[in-house]
Order: structure tokens, then sequence, then C-alpha cells
């Protein structure tokens, strides 16, 4: 493997250019091929076999494009595919999972809330997570059914999506959380939103430096750091390219093509 070959990125859908933000801001060098699953979103309402179908044909769609290590920029691929991926495929892997654990060692109110799929909330990797790292924190768990939609479609500020995190959030603000994990690589376009609707002082985590921070690390370790910056990177998207290239420049992403293709 070269160091100048891209890192790949997939996501069920625009969700994960989230993720995508971090990792570019860690590793200016790197070429990012990034793939937006747009076609199959959600995976949070699909069963396990079918995730890990989805996410195998998206691994060897970037192995094709040469991709040198591969970010699974989706919480519910991770959590319900990432350990066949690894048995299946010659090339490291890097996951995204809720970020159970700083939330539990850091709560004072030892009530935390977690905003995820059904497909995260309800996989082995989650249960396991949780049972390790908050056996003294209560976790108020909530799916997000219906907010992945809505990013699909760009709607980040509609009244309909205001109204949808507020009923969502209810639960978790009644009891207290001071800290919101939020469990989907699309949650973080609504940070806004979530904000206005949070009381005052409950901290939000997301993954996206976290994850920037170990594909750098495994990089490094495998001697696969990219010292120029060769090619700009390149986002797929497989039903609507405009959502997803509004959200590239809503990041402020530099050098890129957003097309469509069919996978």
């Amino acid at each position: 493997m070269i160091k100048s070959a891209p890192i790949g990125m997939f996501d069920s859908g625009v969700g994960g250019t989230s993720i995508f933000k971090a990792v570019q801001q860690l590793l200016s060098k790197e070429q990012i091929i990034y793939l937006a699953d747009s076609r199959n979103a959600p995976y949070g309402a699909k069963s396990k076999s079918e995730i890990i179908d989805l996410s195998y044909k998206n691994t060897e769609l970037l192995l094709d494009q040469g991709a040198k290590i591969i970010v699974v920029a989706c919480n519910t691929a991770t959590t319900n595919a990432i350990k066949e991926l690894r048995c299946s495929f010659d090339v490291p892997f890097i996951g995204i999972e809720p970020a159970i654990k700083p939330a539990a060692l850091q709560s004072k109110s030892k009530v935390i809330g977690i905003l995820a799929t059904k497909g995260t909330l309800s996989s082995e990797l989650f249960t396991k997570t949780s049972e390790l790292f908050a056996k003294n924190t209560e976790i108020i768990e909530v799916i997000g059914e219906g907010l992945v939609p809505l990013v699909e479609k760009g709607l980040l500020n509609s009244e309909k999506t205001r109204n949808l995190l507020t009923r969502l959030l209810q639960p978790m603000i009644a009891k207290g959380i001071d800290y919101l994990v939020l469990g989907c690589s699309h949650y973080p376009y609504l940070i806004p939103l979530i904000k206005e609707i949070l009381p005052e002082g409950v901290q939000i985590i997301d993954s996206g430096e976290a994850v920037a921070k170990q594909t750098k690390a495994v990089l490094q370790n495998a001697k696969l750091l990219s010292d120029r910056l060769e090619k700009d990177s390149i986002f797929f998207s497989n039903k609507n390219p405009k959502v997803l290239d509004d959200l590239v420049n809503y990041n402020r992403i530099e050098k890129f093509k957003v097309s469509y293709l069919d996978f």
C-alpha cells in the first residue's frame, strides 16, 4: 500500500460528512473518497444481515478505488458490521460508536442521554460498551426515529425538525441529563437546534474528533500517512448529490468534487 492512496469512508447517507470534516481537519494532506449510501438510508431500521451486506458493498467499492484504510462513518454500520468487515478484508477499519465512556465518566448527575438509531441501540457492541463504562450511570436511550430522513433532505433548521427533536429530547430533559451523546453521524448537523431545546449546561458529545485521532494513529503506525495532497477528495452519492454538495459547502470543505454514482 502506498502513502498517497486515499482514505475510504462510507455512511448510510450524508451524515458522515461530519466525520469527514474532522478527519480532513486533522489530516489535511490526505485524499478522502466518501460514499453516501443515501438510497438505502437510514440503516438504523434495517436488520443486522442487511446492514452487513450494505457495509460489504460499500467496502468493496472503496477498495476498488484504492483505499488504504476504511472509516465506517456510521454508528449503525460500526455496531452491527465492523467485526465481520475486519474478519473479511485485509485493510484497517476505523469505526464510530456512541461516546458513552467520556459522558459517563464526566457526568455529575450520573444521568446521561443517548440519541441514536434503533440499529445502534439494539446492537451487541452498544450493550457491551454501556455495561463496561456506565455501570453506575443511568442511561436514557431514545431512538431518533425520523431524524436521518430530515437531514438527508437538508432540513436542518425546519419547524418539522425542531418539533421532532423537542419531542425526542423531552424524556431526557425530564430525567435531568447533564450529557447528551449523539449516536448517529447525521445528528451533529442538528446541534444548533438541540442547543436551543436542551437546558443550559447540558454538554453534547459526538465522535468526530475521536475518529479523526484514531485514523491518524493507525495510519502513523502503519507508516501510511501521506506527506502531500495529490488529488482532490471525492464524494459519491447514489441518490441526491445536491444535498451532499450543500453539506460539503456548509462545512467549508475545500478541494473536492461531488458526483452521482449508481451503487
